[in-house]
């Protein structure tokens, strides 16, 4: 997997690469998991395949202990088999009309899992697209919310050293290329 656009956002790194999340070195990978964090299709399914049983041993004893987990929240296990050390998983929104706060529930996806990576003095994070699969959220409004909110944040708290956005998909990457580029400044001419 090779990075093809990089960013710097004051302290932090963003960095936006097409291929596999279960491959991926950072302290911690987010799942776009289901309330009932058992896996299931998708992303969700690939990191508890690739990430082996412990994952699901501790996704079980969470869910044991509070329930299922709330559209917009996170909470972390091992990395189990992964190269990440943590898996944080989110659950995003489904989306119905844009009109039954979709966007603030993935917003609060992205926040709430940058904030447990804080919280827990990891300092790299990769993201998939979440919702953009099964949950059906438009791909460009959610590279958008997904893309401000890491941004805003990373601003806010220079101590995440680099946030990875792995996407899977051609219309994925050419969306979070479009961002990628609005932030780089203009080259300045020199008119003499």
């Amino acid at each position: 997997m090779k990075s093809f656009l990089q960013l710097h956002i004051g302290k932090s790194l963003l960095t936006l690469l097409r291929g596999d999340i279960t491959l991926q070195d950072t302290d911690a990978i987010v799942n776009a998991a289901n309330s009932g964090l058992m896996g299931g299709g998708g992303v969700d399914g690939a990191i508890h395949r690739a990430g082996g049983p412990e994952i699901l041993r501790e996704c079980r004893s969470i869910k044991a202990r509070r329930g299922d987990l709330p559209t917009g929240e996170a909470v972390m296990t091992t990395g189990g088999q992964l190269k990440a050390r943590h898996v944080i998983h989110t659950v995003g929104p489904v989306w119905h009309d844009g009109m039954s706060g979709e966007d603030t529930l993935l917003t609060s996806a992205y926040r709430n899992s940058l904030t447990l990576a804080l919280q827990n003095h990891l300092t790299t994070i990769s993201f998939p697209s979440i919702s953009t699969g099964v949950y059906g959220f438009p791909h460009e409004r959610a590279s958008r919310i997904a893309f401000t909110t890491v941004k805003q944040f990373v601003q806010a708290n220079p101590s995440i050293h680099e946030v990875r956005f792995v996407v899977f998909t051609e219309e994925d990457e050419r969306m979070y290329a479009t961002l990628f580029n609005e932030e780089i400044p203009p080259r300045q001419s020199q008119d003499r």
